[in-house]
């Protein structure tokens, strides 16, 4: 696993660099949440079709977003949705579908300012959650495995943010509840990879640290697939099914796989580095790097 280390790392700075350019190029698609809009949620009957009401809605604002509930709550997120489309929107609705003016359940005005601020607060939590995971991992383990933790955590964050960027998918604040959780499950499955490490640290005090990391890797490295697999499956069955989460489950897809993914082939090699680069002993240079 270590030995083959530099292909990973190169593997996924590539698709980060091509998520950034394209970040710097045409920017994250943001949607209302951050943009500001108008938001509408109508009441609609049970032999209403969802493909129906799309197109009466996206007839009058093309960027809508749409979603419908159990309770058939039909909800419409658009930047460029005024009371005068929404009217003619609720026009269409009645006399197809034959609803009262009450179905119109609310109509709520976004304003760009929350979106400054939401965006404001969200970096401000991903930066704080960094920092815990530094101060948490350097106290229970060493610094060595902080930053490496940190480090491999930035890796899914940028991963799932240029995944939203290449494929221009809408960011809203579900988004970032997502990375959050991605940050968490990510760093837990690092940590068991590291406690691990930890332990053969102790009883392999001759072997080299890319010996200690292999077989630390290997040790877990079942537990790690089953664990990220099942949680996986469960997510895209959620995302299929339950359309009304996917704005949450779909960031969540793209990151537990990150999480998996760099939780044994970026935070542990990155550690071995570390331990190279502030070993004090001549005869314990890394090998396979």
């Amino acid at each position: 696993m270590i030995g083959k280390s530099k292909i990973w790392i190169c593997m996924s700075a590539i698709i980060i660099v091509i998520g950034l350019g394209t970040m710097c190029f045409k920017g994250l698609n943001y949607g209302l949440d951050f943009l500001g809009g108008t938001e509408v949620t109508i009441q609609v009957n049970d032999n209403a079709n969802k493909e129906e009401l799309d197109s009466i809605v996206k007839s009058y604002a093309k960027d809508a977003v749409t979603s419908i509930s159990d309770k058939n709550e039909y909800e419409i997120k658009s930047k460029d949705l005024d009371s005068s489309k929404v009217s003619k929107i609720m026009n269409d609705l009645k006399e197809k579908y034959n609803l009262e003016d009450s179905a119109l359940v609310s109509q709520d005005e976004i304003g760009a300012s929350i979106g400054k601020e939401l965006t404001r607060s969200s970096v401000l939590a991903v930066l704080a959650a960094f920092l815990m995971i530094l101060i948490y991992v350097g106290i229970r383990f060493e610094f060595k495995f902080g930053s490496a933790a940190v480090i491999a955590v930035i890796h899914d964050v940028l991963l799932t943010i240029s995944f939203y960027a290449i494929f221009r998918v809408p960011v809203n604040t579900p988004f970032i509840a997502a990375i959050l959780t991605v940050i968490g499950y990510s760093i837990n499955d690092t940590i068991v990879i590291f406690d691990r490490i930890r332990e053969d640290s102790r009883k392999m005090r001759r072997a080299v640290p890319t010996e200690i990391a292999n077989k630390g890797i290997n040790d877990t490295l079942k537990r790690s697939i089953y664990t990220s697999a099942s949680t996986l499956i469960t997510i895209t069955a959620v995302n299929i099914f339950v359309p009304t989460v996917r704005e949450f489950s779909t960031p969540l897809i793209v990151g537990i796989a990150a999480g998996a993914y760099s939780s044994i082939f970026i935070a542990s090699p990155i550690w071995v580095l570390l331990k190279e680069k502030f070993n004090k002993s001549p005869k314990k240079k890394l090998q396979g790097i």
